[in-house]
């Protein structure tokens, strides 16, 4: 038996497990990006693509899901993935710095896109789809578990929603608590997605809206306390189990069963209305192994989520190359304790607010005034993140358009 197959018997026992692996402090040096598109038939956006069409396009990038065994990286190391809905995904190698990154995911993405248009399939722009209502075209046990348990907004999430994440080292929990109280300001500076399947919403990021409006145990956000890897520890065992795995049958989890539970009474290896069988692969018992803890840890979608190193999860995804802007506001942002401690400072005000973020964006004065002052700072900061100047003066221009739009428009 391996110590991923290790049976855990206490709470106490996952907390510390939970903790060991998933804030590893030391100096912040790295940056990575993961890209999220929804995907449309280039002569009829409103048209549902087949999941058959998408393993065509991509050949052999196409990912595991869509049933390719070895997948191929794309020429600057990105991964692809598929998300339920159709949504395409590049997951760039780590970068040891921003222009680095920026190179070569850009390369990635002209490639992905390129690769797509020969199948006539193109990228959508916006963290949500302005055309259609969500529907699953990918079969998995997983997927299948998901779309059964979610409401109307976790089909939401799964179907029509499309992000930009971005990953730094951990470094301190300074850092983590940065990257959460700035949140609902970068939120609304970047959001896009008022409009899905045909509908103004009146929310300026109906996609984070969707995911507030889920089960807030699983996409809440983390309570920030003296301790980041405890409090996530906590979060994550208060948090109900989203599927568990079997060898045979569906995936469904027990309702309201939490993690904590699941330690505690081993009640998940049965289910109510389908195939009883062993959990995990390699469970010997009822209860849980260290392998479906961190399992279980992969179906948690706080805005900020500690994996080793923290991913930030509460931007829309941005149009065309515009990615690079938030990515290189929140490495600003970051750069040193100086400047974090500055940004922390700046967000007070609307630290918190993530609800209001997403419903009201810009349109709010306060987190309106966050944004700017966050943006201010990073700006004075850019030269900072080695990018070149001309992509330096790229993003201080998205960042002034998106502030004076909603200028204009108030």
């Amino acid at each position: 038996m391996t110590s991923s197959d290790r049976v855990l018997r206490s709470t106490q026992e996952a907390i510390e497990h939970i903790s060991g692996i998933c804030f590893k402090t030391g100096p912040p040096q790295r940056v990575g990006v993961e890209l999220e598109w929804t995907t449309h038939h280039a002569g009829d956006e409103s048209a549902y693509l087949r999941a058959e069409d998408l393993a065509a396009a991509l050949g052999e990038h196409t990912p595991a899901t869509l049933g390719n065994s070895e997948p191929v990286p794309l020429p600057g190391g990105s991964t692809v993935t598929c998300e339920p809905g159709g949504q395409v995904e590049i997951s760039s190698a780590v970068a040891g710095s921003l222009a680095e990154l920026h190179t070569a995911v850009t390369a990635d993405h002209a490639a992905l896109t390129e690769l797509l248009a020969r199948s006539g399939i193109v990228l959508g722009d916006r963290g949500i789809d302005p055309h259609r209502p969500p529907r699953r075209i990918l079969d998995t046990p997983r997927y299948a578990a998901m779309e059964r348990a979610f409401d109307r907004a976790g089909r939401t999430m799964m179907g029509s929603t499309a992000g930009l994440q971005v990953c730094f080292d951990a470094g301190s929990a300074r850092r983590w608590a940065a990257l959460n109280e700035i949140g609902p300001a970068m939120l609304a500076l970047f959001a896009n997605s008022r409009r899905h399947a045909g509908r103004d919403t009146r929310w300026a990021s109906a996609r984070m809206g969707a995911w507030l409006a889920m089960e807030p145990r699983r996409t809440g956000p983390v309570p920030l306390g003296d301790d980041p890897a405890q409090d996530w520890a906590r979060y994550a065992l208060a948090a109900p189990l989203l599927c568990v795995r079997r060898d045979a049958g569906h995936w469904d989890a027990p309702p309201g069963l939490t993690l904590a539970g699941w330690i505690g009474n081993g009640t998940a290896s049965r289910i109510e209305n389908g195939t009883a069988g062993p959990v995990g692969a390699g469970t010997t018992g009822s209860r849980p192994t260290f392998d479906d803890v961190e399992y279980h840890l992969g179906t948690l979608f706080p805005p900020v989520r500690p994996r080793g190193y923290l991913e930030v999860r509460y931007l829309d995804a941005q149009p065309g190359g515009e990615w690079i802007a938030p990515a290189a506001v929140l490495t600003a942002l970051v750069a040193d304790d100086a400047t974090t401690d500055r940004a922390r400072d700046l967000a007070q005000p609307s630290a918190g607010r993530w609800l209001d973020a997403a419903r009201a964006g810009l349109a709010d004065p306060v987190i309106r005034g966050c944004a700017a002052g966050l943006a201010e700072l990073a700006g004075r900061n850019l030269e900072r993140t080695d990018l070149p100047a001309a992509t330096r003066s790229d993003v201080s221009e998205i960042l002034s358009r998106r502030l004076h739009a909603f200028a204009v428009a108030a």
